[in-house]
């Protein structure tokens, strides 16, 4: 193999023979080609694209570069959660916790933050002492104690789709349906899932705001996960505005505690509902997604969800006081109130541009191996719809020094756009893809603003 021309070959539209997407890749896995080949390749993909036949071999080598987890011994039907990213959105963190309380068990291995969007590990390590880097031999122990554990990509589990990852975050190279589905379903294989519900982001702070890319990114996922007997669904969901109120790390696992206590925000509790939905009844505990959304929401109310948490948090080496007191996560020394200039409709509040700004913050990378600030970050108190008076207050700017809250803030008023008339928020949810085909999202999971 010649690295250079099997990147001139993809540049130039080519479809690569059999072999080679696997042979360029464990060359890369293994040390003998550099960063920036597997980066220039990478960034031939982005514009070029791969064959359905190279996707498929892409999937292979990246699920083979380290071990597949054989959960079967295992009692039960094990489904987990996939997003493909947005902002705010810590849905994640309050799903798995809930569905393992209902029986369904939840091998959740989940990503850091990438582009302009959050990851949910960084969320998760803003608690003192929790470990995602769990060993393969304390995952499985903790599945079968608690029916869930949450970690991160280990050089046990898809090690190359993990370097993939942090190359992808730092080289413009993210927003490719072939790399995002490869990237998702090898790691999501490897773990020894059963069934997999994948919510699927669409909007301005989504990698693909498109609808139509957004479900071509769905059923190539439904389509890879068919191939390896895994029964695979998505929904489609808003990401026009942040999910929630908090954009930051730490801000956004405060967030996921208040709403696993019933005191978060509504759309978030919808969402979660939603998907929960899917997983009980793809893990066999409930006869169809509305009888387990029924079910999740009673184990949000009664408190089941939250005491599941605890236990994980617990086990992964946390602090489980957390959950009586978020104050205990990470603090922002400075705050900035940013105040509506004038009266009027909230017509837009941009994700990608706020999720931008927050890594300007520190809440993101810049470059491979950047440290993340996990106390910075927004707190986004208005949706698409509300009606606003001059001079109330829309948001808050968790920042380091006095100088990153007034770039903070300048961005928020620059994103939350004020003006008259009504909002055209899309709806939470507005599809459900299975192998069957794309449906009309039909739930009740719609969310309008509180002045619509």
């Amino acid at each position: 193999m010649i690295p250079y021309r099997i990147i001139q070959r993809k540049r130039d539209g080519e479809e690569l023979r059999a072999g080679e997407i696997a042979e360029f890749f464990r060359g890369y896995a293994d040390g003998r080609l550099p960063d920036y080949q597997m980066a220039a390749f990478l960034m031939a993909v982005y514009f070029r694209g791969l064959s359905p036949a190279e996707r498929a071999e892409l999937v292979e080598t990246m699920l083979r570069s380290g071990a597949v987890v054989d959960l079967s011994d295992l009692p039960g039907t094990k489904v987990d959660k996939h997003s493909t990213g947005g902002v705010g959105d810590k849905a994640s963190l309050v799903l798995a916790p809930l569905v393992a309380s209902l029986g369904v068990p939840v091998p959740m291995m989940s990503g850091r933050g990438l582009g302009h969007t959050g990851g949910t590990l960084d969320k998760l390590e803003s608690i003192p002492g929790f470990r995602t880097d769990l060993t393969l031999s304390e995952f499985r122990r903790q599945l079968e104690r608690l029916g869930c554990a949450l970690i991160g990509q280990t050089d046990e589990i898809a090690p190359l789709d993990r370097r993939l990852y942090a190359l992808r975050d730092v080289t413009g190279t993210v927003e490719s349906i072939p790399l995002i589905a490869a990237s998702i379903m090898s790691k999501k294989l490897a773990e020894g899932i059963d069934a997999l519900i994948l919510d699927v982001k669409r909007g301005s702070g989504a990698f693909l705001p498109e609808l139509d890319r957004a479900l071509e990114l769905a059923r190539t996922m439904i389509g890879i996960g068919d191939a390896y007997g895994k029964e695979v669904v998505a929904l489609v969901t808003a990401m026009d505005r942040p999910l929630g109120y908090a954009v930051g790390n730490a801000l956004e696992m405060e967030e996921a505690i208040l709403t696993l206590r019933g005191e978060g925000p509504e759309d978030l509790r919808e969402l979660t509902l939603a998907l929960a939905g899917e997983m009980l009844a793809l893990g066999g505990v409930a006869g169809s997604p509305g009888e387990g959304r029924a079910m999740a929401a009673a184990a949000l109310d009664d408190g089941r969800a939250l005491e599941r948490m605890r236990e994980i948090v617990e086990a992964q080496g946390g602090n489980p006081a957390v959950l009586d007191d978020p104050a205990i996560l990470p603090q922002a020394p400075v705050r900035r109130v940013v105040e509506a200039a004038r009266s009027g409709t909230v017509v837009e509040v941009e994700a990608r541009s706020i999720g931008h700004a927050a890594v300007e913050l520190g809440a993101g990378r810049r470059a491979l191996g950047t440290a993340i600030d996990p106390a910075v970050g927004f707190h986004i108190t208005v949706k698409p719809g509300d009606i606003v008076e001059a001079g109330e207050a829309v948001a808050t700017v968790y920042a380091r020094t006095p100088e990153d809250a007034e770039r903070g803030r300048e961005a928020l008023v620059a994103a939350i756009r004020i003006g008259e008339g009504p909002a055209a928020p899309l709806p939470l949810v507005s599809h459900r893809v299975t192998r069957a085909g794309v449906e009309a999202w039909e739930g009740d999971a719609a969310e309008g603003g509180r002045g619509a």
